[in-house]
């Protein structure tokens, strides 16, 4: 068997709600045919795109809108490995993604549409709260997302 050694080079935005700094407020959306697949809107960076075209390009495909104001970014990648049952051919060969996460809010009258794009991905989303969060969102990506919701809640802005 072939050993995966790389990881995909990937975007991903922890995205709040308009009401923030008032409300702190998390949009997750769960993948389309995974009960417990909930998330952070993420996706791979193409060819040359720059991180932030890659971010804007993802939101518009994931969750219909990139009608966002970038708050921060962290300041470093983080990687994570695939679970090993993971059975998508679009990941291969890699072992698991380096991500590189926004903070950013949905602004005023942004309009979330899971559908706009030609293969959807996720099927449903929500507004969730900090606690509510690690408790919904897939248990891979658990330890990540404290991380980086760690990081900006110690930089003031969580």
């Amino acid at each position: 068997m072939a050993k995966f050694t790389k990881y995909r080079p990937n975007v991903a935005a922890v995205v709040l709600s308009n009401e923030y700094p008032e409300k702190c407020e998390f949009l997750i959306a769960r993948r389309k045919g995974m009960r417990r697949g909930w998330q952070f809107p993420q996706g791979g960076i193409d060819g040359d795109e720059t991180e932030h075209e890659a971010l804007m390009r993802e939101l518009k495909e994931e969750i219909g809108t990139n009608d966002v104001d970038i708050i921060a970014e962290y300041p470093e990648w983080i990687s994570y490995d695939f679970p090993k049952n993971t059975k998508n051919p679009r990941m291969y060969p890699f072992k698991g993604q380096r991500q590189k996460y926004f903070l950013v809010r949905l602004r005023e009258n942004a309009e979330i549409k899971l559908d706009t794009h030609i293969s959807p991905e996720f099927e449903e989303y929500k507004f969730v709260n900090g606690e509510e969060l690690f408790k919904q969102v897939a248990f891979f990506k658990r330890k990540v997302y404290r991380r980086v919701i760690e990081y900006f809640t110690k930089e003031g802005l969580l």
